[in-house]
């Protein structure tokens, strides 16, 4: 199985520096590369699961603040502003590129009113999901209390980073777990 020009393994992954280690992991978390910067001191990493989780740690461990500047990064679904590239090719894959005007209508007010409530944008891991899935979601999320949202938008973040960090850094077949 070919993994891609782009991929690497666990075990390059732990042979770099902190520089270059920053610079393949940084993306992982949107817009916040003192993720990699904090999971650095953990290396060497035995599998991605292992990465993966000290990444998440990493994350949820920080000051609430900073957590609360990682959900903020994320971009709203479907938005017309730039997005990092690897947003962009999720939304995509979700079909957020194709609503008709009435679904982005639809979507761009549930977002506001999603913000205006949590003071984060909507998160949600798209891979596998399409435009009406999305719109569903979004519109059961937005009357859910504070605490609970913010626990959800931190596991949707785990599975966006998941997705990432596997896309990155595939295993061989047969040690994944």
């Amino acid at each position: 199985m070919s993994a891609g020009s782009d991929s690497l393994t666990i075990d390059e992954i732990n042979r770099m520096g902190k520089e270059q280690f920053v610079a393949a992991l940084g993306g992982i978390f949107e817009h916040s590369s003192w993720v990699a910067e904090g999971v650095y001191q953990h290396v060497p990493f035995h599998s991605v699961e292992e990465l993966h989780n000290v990444m998440l740690e990493t994350a949820r461990s920080a000051p609430r603040s900073q957590v609360e500047a990682l959900l903020r990064s994320h971009p709203d679904l479907a938005t017309r502003l730039q997005v990092t590239p690897l947003s962009a090719a999720e939304q995509q894959g979700a079909g957020l590129d194709r609503l008709t005007p009435e679904e982005f209508k639809l979507l761009t007010e549930l977002n506001a009113a999603y913000t205006e409530k949590f003071r984060f944008p909507f998160i949600l891991a798209v891979r596998g999901k399409n435009k009406d899935d999305i719109i569903m979601a979004i519109g059961e999320r937005v009357n859910r209390p504070l605490e609970e949202e913010w626990e959800q938008a931190l596991h949707e973040i785990g599975k966006i980073t998941g997705f990432r960090l596997r896309d990155l850094l595939p295993e061989p077949e047969g040690t994944q777990s």
